[in-house]
């Protein structure tokens, strides 16, 4: 061994200069969050350099909670997707706007950042330096917003399980819960212009003025269920040509020429958790068929029976793809998570044919009864609902009259029972079977 090689490690190291840790270990955790959790970790790491009382993500990504929030209550739990869109609009780039909004019912001093690419909007109302003397708070806020909103982007493209799981069941309840507000309010207010219609009523100008108040009123009731089903569903020929986008940087370059067939373009709409699903599956096998030898043609399509999103991949190689490959396993519990079905017919010197089938509409939910092979405890019952209803522990903890410290350790003996990793999969598991 040479003599510079004997030398000890510590006599060629440099001593490293001090870093800001506290920053680089919040923008680890901030990278590494689920999506649930996004939104906390992001004010967690903001905070120190500009204090806020709330903070809300709106971002179209997501299908089913198209909402990240943390914050005061009063704010989270009141701030609509009307509001959000609304101050969306308003801003032109991705400059910090400060300024004042209607958000959670009153207008509140905010700061609005947008991230361009995918037009995801970051707003914290009642925004204060946390150290007035010093001017790089709003700069450090905006670098970490645009890791988050890419850390989503990244997170839905990749479309894991317990997304998709926690995905069809927030949409499935959001579209049920804004059916059923339309139909009230929709009648109520079409009795009122029936009886402002009334001749019996002489004062025409009331008349004029209210059924003038009501006509709008029903039209924004009607304009908001449109705008919810805009959030969790997404055009068949939309989410198809977004997956030749997506491919189209893999396959440039690969000499392999990638093949599409359109779906129809009168096909039903896609839930926007089979959309990402579709296409996390395919940019997953195409990826897949291009690592073996000899595939010069790859061929994707899609169609759709009404019921069922049906995918075919095909590639022209010797046969060699691997049904039982780690890779192949992964997308197979993506189809999985949506009761879909993976099907590889791989043919010696032919190649491999790979069908998928995901439903469109979730599976009918259970009977509550079906609960019973789970063997919870009356109190871990009240808890998995508080958690189905989206609340935190020291909500349920408050509502319960129990510690945060009970509350969490009901949560972990509720993962056991259910078999589950995480609150996403408990919440999507309890919202399937029908509890609320």
């Amino acid at each position: 061994m040479s003599a510079a090689t004997d030398q000890p490690l510590k006599e060629s190291t440099k001593p490293l200069p001090d870093l800001p840790w506290p920053l680089l270990q919040e923008v680890a955790a901030l990278a590494d969050a689920p999506l649930t959790q996004i939104a906390e970790r992001l004010r967690d790491a903001t905070l120190p350099y500009l204090e806020s009382s709330a903070l809300v993500i709106f971002t179209e990504d997501c299908t089913g909670r198209p909402q990240k929030k943390a914050g005061e209550e009063e704010i989270i739990s009141r701030v609509s997707i009307a509001e959000l869109d609304t101050l969306r609009a308003a801003l032109s780039d991705e400059t910090p706007w400060f300024g004042e909004a209607e958000l959670a019912g009153r207008p509140r001093p905010v700061l609005a950042l947008k991230h361009a690419p995918s037009h995801a909007l970051l707003v914290l109302t009642d925004p204060h330096p946390a150290d007035p003397g010093h001017n790089a708070g709003l700069d450090l806020v905006t670098y970490l917003w645009r890791i988050a909103a890419r850390r989503i982007q990244e997170k839905v493209a990749d479309a894991p399980p317990s997304y998709l799981l926690e995905s069809r069941a927030a949409s499935a309840e959001r579209v049920r819960v804004t059916a059923e507000l339309t139909d009230l309010h929709s009648t109520t207010l079409e009795t009122l212009l029936a009886a402002l219609r009334s001749t019996s009523l002489d004062n025409a100008t009331a008349r004029s003025t209210v059924t003038d108040l009501t006509a709008k009123a029903l039209i924004g009731l009607r304009t908001l269920s449109d705008r919810t089903t805009d959030l969790v569903e997404e055009p068949v020929a939309t989410a198809f040509e977004r997956l030749r986008e997506d491919l189209r940087p893999l396959t440039r370059f690969s000499g392999i020429e990638v093949e599409f067939i359109k779906p129809p373009l009168n096909g039903r709409a896609l839930p926007g958790e089979v959309a990402h699903a579709a296409r996390a599956v395919v940019r997953g096998l195409v990826l897949a068929m291009m690592e073996q030898p000899d595939v010069s043609r790859i061929r994707t399509q899609w169609d759709c029976d009404g019921e069922n999103l049906l995918i075919n991949v095909r590639d022209d190689g010797g046969g060699t793809l691997a049904a039982d490959a780690p890779s192949i396993s992964r997308l197979d519990r993506r189809v999985q998570a949506l009761t879909g079905h993976l099907q590889i017919d791989v043919m010696p010197g032919w190649g491999a044919d790979v069908l998928v089938t995901l439903p469109l509409d979730p599976p009918t939910r259970p009977a509550r009864g079906d609960i019973a092979g789970w063997n919870l405890a009356a109190r871990e019952l009240e808890v998995l609902q508080h958690l189905a209803a989206g609340q935190r522990n020291r909500t349920i903890a408050s509502t319960l009259g129990i510690s945060e410290n009970t509350v969490k350790f009901h949560v972990r003996n509720l993962f056991k029972k259910l078999d589950v990793s995480s609150r996403t999969e408990a919440i999507a598991l309890a919202h399937n079977h029908g509890l609320r």
